[in-house]
């Protein structure tokens, strides 16, 4: 199940992808099957191996294209292990609600970020995220649980502050809200409660089949009640440096009326250089999106 949308974030085949928190991987495979040279970081060292595994699964099996590529590491987000401008692409999934310090997480998905790149961020939404706490504490108040929720525009907020521009925002997985109420309702850890079970069922049969109506609903639901909301955003080029004027300097002045030629004028040349043509996946663990209440989706 995806949270963010490729159909709103395109990749290209060879776009280098950084899957920052990938928890279970699953944005990290679908960049791989899109032809992408994916790089999936967790700081959960279990999930990274069994990432690893499917990596290595989808490529006996054929799925990805050739000229893909996909690693799997452990890692920490506030210290990428990266060079400045390393990825075309950074996506951040359902991820920074857990860490303190999100603003650090932010600068280091910048350095990372090619100038002209493109980043995918998630986070819960504020109205259901709210409804979860105010059911249940144990919802969140766990280690490496949520510490935050987001205001949409406070999001967007520290995005731009970060220095990055966004240009598209979404909502997604509205048929989630409710199952993760009936788990707040009933207790986050009571798989056993009639109404969960039921609602669970539906989630995985849709998940699955993907049918017409419950795919209708969510898009009716999505903008009301959807559990993540979705930035995406870009990393602006570097300004333009202007070249150094040229001028020829004024002939000295006789010293003495002569037939010589009169002192030109300075002659402006100077232009604007061209802009370099930009190069070409927490407690929670710190850098992990999932195994917490709040992926948004079923367990």
């Amino acid at each position: 199940m995806l949270t963010v949308d490729f159909s709103r974030f395109p990749l290209a085949p060879g776009d280098r992808v950084l899957d920052l928190g990938c928890g279970a991987g699953r944005h990290a495979f679908e960049c791989y099957r899109r032809g992408a040279q994916v790089v999936a970081l967790d700081q959960n060292g279990e999930e990274i191996r069994e990432v690893a595994k499917w990596f290595a699964a989808m490529k006996e099996a054929g799925e990805a294209p050739a000229g893909a590529s996909a690693t799997a590491m452990e890692g920490d987000a506030l210290n990428l292990p990266f060079p400045d401008d390393s990825f075309d692409v950074v996506i951040i999934s359902e991820v920074m609600e857990h860490i303190p310090d999100d603003k650090g997480v932010l600068a280091e998905m910048v350095r990372v970020l090619r100038p002209g790149g493109r980043i995918a961020v998630t986070v819960p939404r504020y109205g259901p995220e709210k409804v979860c706490w105010a059911l249940s504490d144990a919802y969140h108040e766990v280690e490496g649980g949520h510490i935050r929720i987001y205001r949409g525009d406070e999001l967007l907020g520290k995005m731009r502050e970060a220095g990055l521009e966004p240009y598209g925002t979404h909502h997604a997985h509205g048929l989630h809200s409710p199952y993760w109420w009936l788990k707040c309702a009933f207790g986050v850890d009571n798989d056993k409660a009639l109404p969960v079970q039921a609602y669970h069922k539906l989630l995985v049969w849709d998940i699955m089949k993907k049918p017409l109506a419950t795919r209708l609903a969510e898009r009716a639901l999505n903008p009301v009640i959807g559990k993540s909301f979705v930035v995406y955003a870009t990393k602006p080029h570097l300004p333009e440096a202007p070249a150094a004027a040229e001028a020829d300097e004024p002939a000295a002045a006789p010293a003495t009326k002569t037939a010589g030629p009169a002192a030109g004028k300075p002659r402006k040349s100077a232009r604007p250089a061209a802009a370099k043509a930009p190069t070409k996946s927490p407690a929670k663990r710190g850098a992990s999106s999932t195994a917490k209440p709040s992926a948004g989706a079923a367990k």
